[in-house]
């Protein structure tokens, strides 16, 4: 931005002072910014396109959403429903933006989805300013496009699980330790708000956040402009930050008295210390996981067999692994770059910071025993967009060498015959696309071999190396944009949801995108998902129906109300179902409670009342207990009980508390169909 001012001269005596000129200011918009803005724009109809066909995406963070649009306790612990029963299994900061949008714009898909969409509109965004920031713009456009076009990151940023805004705050934290490492005198304040950054990540999705703080630490202790002893004090800075931003809400949640919060769910002494270290912590890693649906350690049941392989195949190659390879060889094209630069210089410390990302999470997800899903692949989204896009600048600029250019002409063959395996996954899909790509990206390879040695005019060199770089471009993401535009059109719901088709090793694009199929029945749990249910006598269901009235042709795992894995569910809650429970509500705390909180999620969703979540998520959850439930039904809270059925936990495990509420309700209530569905009324025997 430049000022311009008109010329002045000076005033002869005794003339009136003449009044001061305007100040014009002029913008300038180049090529970059252009483009910069079209990425963004692009990305943004893509992630909002048809949005609304996901409905309500997963279902039990949906009903939380909700609940929190609507109560300030439910929205602050992250609860269930709007009494504030139990909380989902994770720290709620995803949910606060999606509840405060709920609050002000009311709750509904698009109030719930849109905030998600922007997430990953302003992740691509900062993906482009980190790598612009020591590079071009061409490499920040590239690295911004790959994010943009990965299709688990197309999948998630149209979803409301909480890894759209994990994915944000990493980047804004990564973008954050990149200008501390460029400034002095205020690296100390980067560093604090990286450390933040992280903090409120771990508020998001627990510890899965500080996966990169490894990267980000060595990062700035090799590369930072201070000495060495204020970048440790920086380091140190940091780390407190990161402990204030990320135990402030720990701390309320273990002061407040157990009685005047929820549960915490996912733990089995309510406990989010419990919780944190447990199931969402050094439990996945290890396989023993208290309050798991079902990993087991090594359990190949929950994505596939640990191992170095692991990120290249089944259900997550096609989900991450496009570019992931090429994403290797760029973090060593750019440590042999950086060569044997000053201790600061730029190359090295984004190849750490980047690489360091990339490496660190990608063998934690290779080798974590516990419960891992495709989609947590997000994770390994911006550092291989970053890396793509600066060395592949590094080597463009360097291509009448001989070893960069073979380097790049490898890189091409190497993205070309990876992603002709992995559309080949799925055979039937667009088979010629395959071909293309390959086909392109051996020619892609042929021309930056053989440019350099052609003897051209000035202006066709430059031609046929745009052609050349418009080839290489399109071998690195005409794979992964075919995946993402399939994704952007399929109907994706559930709480395991696969990008691409379903035939490439996922777990299906279509509703309730993920299934049970590949993945396997959980331990304790028959093929039809309910074990150790009882039907309780002259008790019936509607023909088609599972006994929770939803059609019983939908994929396990996506559909029908108390689905395994949610999704769709909504879909199979009558109307005379939901006339009960909206009627039933007045004078009551919970309308009615269901065994898991994938049960109780399509009722509550559809009947804008709380619903007790038994058990918590999968109902192995020791809440409430079978006398705790028997004072509730006597103090007149709860008004109706509904009955387990197939696609769910049904009753819970053997022995749970879910599972002895299950049979005292039976025993002791008479059940009626409503819609469908079993119903017991818990007010009168």
């Amino acid at each position: 931005m430049s000022t311009l001012t008109e010329p002045t001269t000076a005033a002869p005596p005794g003339a009136k002072r003449a009044r001061p000129a305007a100040r014009v200011t002029a913008y300038s918009i180049s090529r970059d910014k252009v483009l910069y803005g079209g990425l963004l724009v692009l990305t943004a109809i893509a992630y909002l396109w048809g949005l609304s066909k996901n409905g309500y995406a997963n279902e039990y963070y949906a009903a939380a959403v909700q609940a929190g649009s609507t109560s300030w306790k439910a929205w602050f612990f992250g609860a269930f429903d709007s009494s504030s029963f139990i909380t989902v299994d994770k720290t709620p900061g995803s949910l606060w933006v999606m509840g405060l949008s709920g609050r002000i714009f009311g709750f509904g898909v698009w109030s719930m989805l849109i905030p998600q969409a922007l997430m990953g509109v302003a992740s691509v965004g900062f993906v482009y300013v980190s790598v612009r920031r020591w590079f071009s713009a061409n490499a920040a456009l590239l690295a911004g496009a790959v994010l943009a076009l990965t299709p688990v990151a197309v999948l998630m940023f149209r979803f409301n699980n909480p890894d759209a805004l994990l994915i944000l705050l990493l980047v804004m934290g990564a973008w954050a330790v990149t200008r501390a490492i460029d400034s002095e005198k205020y690296a100390w304040r980067w560093m604090a708000l990286a450390g933040y950054l992280v903090g409120f990540g771990f508020l998001t999705k627990m510890l899965q956040a500080f996966l990169v703080l490894p990267a980000f630490g060595l990062a700035y202790l090799i590369a930072g402009k201070p000495a060495l002893g204020k970048r440790l004090v920086h380091s140190l800075i940091a780390l407190g930050a990161l402990i204030v931003s990320a135990g402030w809400w720990i701390a309320i949640v273990e002061l407040v008295p157990a009685s005047a919060r929820p549960w915490i769910g996912g733990s089995s002494t309510n406990s989010i210390l419990e919780l944190t270290l447990g199931y969402n912590g050094l439990g996945r890693l290890t396989g023993n996981e208290t309050g798991s649906v079902g990993g087991g350690v090594g359990n190949p049941g929950w994505g596939g067999a640990t191992g170095l392989q692991r990120l290249f195949g089944g259900e997550f190659g096609s989900q991450i692994a496009w570019l992931l390879p090429a994403a290797l060889l760029a973090t060593v094209v750019l440590v042999v770059a950086a060569g044997k630069a000053g201790r600061t210089d730029r190359t090295r410390a984004f190849a750490i910071l980047w690489g360091g990302w990339l490496v660190v999470t990608g063998l934690v997800f290779s080798f974590m025993q516990g419960i891992i899903h495709s989609y947590y692949m997000i994770a390994l989204a911006p550092a291989i967009g970053a890396l793509i896009g600066a060395a592949a600048m590094v080597l463009w600029r360097r291509r009448t060498e001989w070893l960069p250019r073979a380097t790049l002409a490898g890189g091409a063959l190497l993205t070309a015959g990876w992603s002709f395996s992995l559309l080949n996954a799925a055979p039937t899909w667009m088979p010629w696309l395959r071909w293309t790509v390959l086909i392109v990206g051996v020619v892609a390879a042929g021309l930056v071999l053989v440019l350099p040695e052609l003897k051209l005019h000035r202006t066709a060199v430059r031609r046929t190396g745009l052609f050349a770089a418009t080839l290489l471009a399109l071998t690195a993401l005409a794979g992964p944009a075919a995946y993402s535009v399939q994704t952007i059109s399929t109907e994706h719901a559930g709480a395991i949801p696969t990008a691409g088709p379903a035939s490439a090793g996922g777990r299906g694009g279509g509703p309730g995108g993920g299934g049970g199929g590949r993945m396997g029945t959980p331990p304790g749990q028959t093929t039809n998902g309910a074990p150790g249910t009882t039907t309780a006598p002259g008790t019936t269901t509607a023909p088609g129906t599972t006994g929770q009235g939803a059609p019983t042709g939908r994929a396990q795992g996506g559909g029908g109300t108390g689905g395994f894995l949610g999704g769709g569910g909504i879909s199979g809650v009558s109307s005379d179902l939901v006339s009960l429970l909206q009627q039933g509500a007045k004078g009551y705390t919970w309308a009615a409670a269901a065994v898991t909180s994938n049960a109780a999620a399509p009722l509550q969703i559809a009947a804008e009342v709380p619903v007790m979540s038994i058990g918590g998520f999968n109902g192995t959850d020791p809440a409430p207990s079978l006398t705790e439930f028997q004072q509730l039904v006597a103090q007149g809270k709860v008004h109706y009980f509904i009955g387990s059925s197939g696609g769910g936990f049904g009753g819970g495990r053997s022995g749970g508390t879910s599972s002895e509420i299950s049979t005292w309700v039976t025993q002791n209530y008479t059940a009626q169909t409503v819609g469908g569905t079993t119903v017991y009324d818990l007010s009168s025997k």
